[in-house]
């Protein structure tokens, strides 16, 4: 499949890819297209579009959290903090899709903000948990080559929290880490955050 910088214009490859409607295509990564988890349920009519594509309550509990910190701590006039996941067109072969991204103003310009996917690097992105599903891949499979296309492309910091394992990986160039989320991570210059302290500070009995 070719990825096309605006959105819902995949170009399929083949006739099976053409069965399934553009929409439910969450990222394509190296032309291969990665669909939203629970897909086959819509396809089959068991399901409409929308109860595949939004976020389970924790996950939105997360990332509601993220967020405030980020737009408390960023200085707004030199960073876009992007949600409602904005889509990322790297090449003719990839789009890729975060739940945060954080784009600098010196390299996302206003001239580049428009109706297509952004082209340039942010200087951080953030996933709560992976959305596509997978199949017979394995999570930790995905998640590595989803990391190394963010960075290859520029991306300064790739940020992941996983809420079944309790366990945030960050990776940067030439450094990957993984650790349980009851530590605190730094987003940005001045935004940490700890989710597994906020989760129990609300009540949370599985932090």
């Amino acid at each position: 499949m070719i990825a096309s910088p605006t959105p819902g214009r995949d170009i399929p490859e083949n006739a099976l890819e053409e069965s399934i409607p553009n929409s439910l295509i969450r990222e394509i990564i190296d032309g291969k297209p990665y669909y939203y988890k629970g897909y086959r349920e819509v396809l089959a009519g068991n399901m409409n579009e929308d109860g595949i594509m939004g976020c389970c309550t924790i996950q939105t509990f997360i990332i509601t959290y993220l967020v405030r910190i980020l737009f408390r701590s960023v200085d707004e006039s030199k960073y876009l903090i992007a949600t409602n996941e904005p889509g990322l067109h790297i090449n003719r072969r990839n789009n890729l899709a975060s739940d945060i991204m954080v784009f600098d103003y010196d390299i996302l310009t206003i001239d580049q903000i428009n109706l297509n996917y952004a082209q340039v690097p942010p200087a951080v992105c953030i996933e709560v948990d992976t959305r596509v599903e997978l199949n017979d891949a394995a999570e930790s499979e995905y998640v590595t080559l989803k990391t190394m296309k963010l960075l290859e492309f520029g991306v300064g910091k790739v940020i992941w929290f996983f809420t079944k394992t309790k366990k945030v990986m960050i990776a940067t160039p030439g450094n990957w880490t993984t650790f349980d989320w009851n530590n605190e991570v730094l987003l940005m210059p001045n935004a940490l955050c700890n989710v597994g302290q906020h989760l129990r500070s609300r009540g949370f009995k599985f932090a």
